[in-house]
């Protein structure tokens, strides 16, 4: 089941000074800004999606993220080589909507703030082109894209959305989604794509950029695993 964050179809907060979010119920238009305040993208229900930042049972298919435990107070994303990691998750998507740190942190145990979790992966394009992505977090976030920043949403702050392109020829990629959780209080981390030709966000399942099966075997596709 394919999730669709469609602009005019789904419930959007918008940030509003940074402090409390506003809502736009369905069926207003929101355009893709340029600049200011980002739309947050909410996904009321998604039953096929848990949120989760990940479980530990290791997969040599979709993202493996090192979690890390970073000094209070910190206000952006730590250097991870000066860290050593505590831990490790795997997943295939990001999708945490907006929540209460009271809901607690999906597959992340006894730790609710001042953590950090750097994500590495690789997926598969079957269609050249410009690609869109969508990352919201609540603190800090950043997309890497071939070692290349897409999407820069660093700084400790409330959900908060942030937008970049990507043009993408077909073959193998690397990704990297680096986020980190400040005090308490909120989560959020949703990674979402919009395809060449296409007008909707989508939630980024590496299920849907696998390698053909044909490469599944081949030394490129034997890089991808963690």
């Amino acid at each position: 089941m394919e999730i669709r964050l469609s602009r005019t179809r789904l419930l959007l907060a918008v940030l509003a000074t940074g402090l409390c979010c506003a809502q736009i119920t369905a069926g207003n238009k929101v355009p893709l800004p340029d600049d200011g305040p980002r739309p947050v993208f909410r996904v009321e229900v998604v039953e096929s999606m848990p949120p989760t930042f990940g479980v530990t049972t290791a997969t040599t298919t979709g993202l493996h993220g090192k979690v890390y435990f970073i000094p209070e107070l910190s206000f952006n994303l730590p250097n991870f080589k000066k860290l050593k990691p505590v831990g490790s998750l795997y997943t295939e998507y990001l999708n945490i909507p907006p929540r209460d740190f009271t809901e607690g942190f999906p597959g992340i145990t006894n730790r609710f703030e001042w953590f950090a979790i750097d994500y590495t992966g690789k997926f598969w394009i079957e269609k050249p082109g410009k690609y869109q992505f969508a990352l919201v977090s609540d603190d800090g976030s950043r997309l890497y894209i071939d070692n290349k920043c897409v999407v820069d949403n660093d700084g400790q702050h409330a959900a908060l959305a942030q937008y970049g392109r990507a043009k993408l020829g077909e073959g193998l990629h690397d990704i990297r989604v680096s986020y980190f959780q400040g005090p308490r209080m909120s989560i959020a981390l949703i990674l979402a794509v919009m395809k060449p030709g296409e007008k909707d966000f989508v939630i980024f399942d590496m299920r849907r950029f696998r390698p053909p099966k044909g490469l599944m075997d081949s030394p490129a596709a034997d890089s991808a695993k963690p």
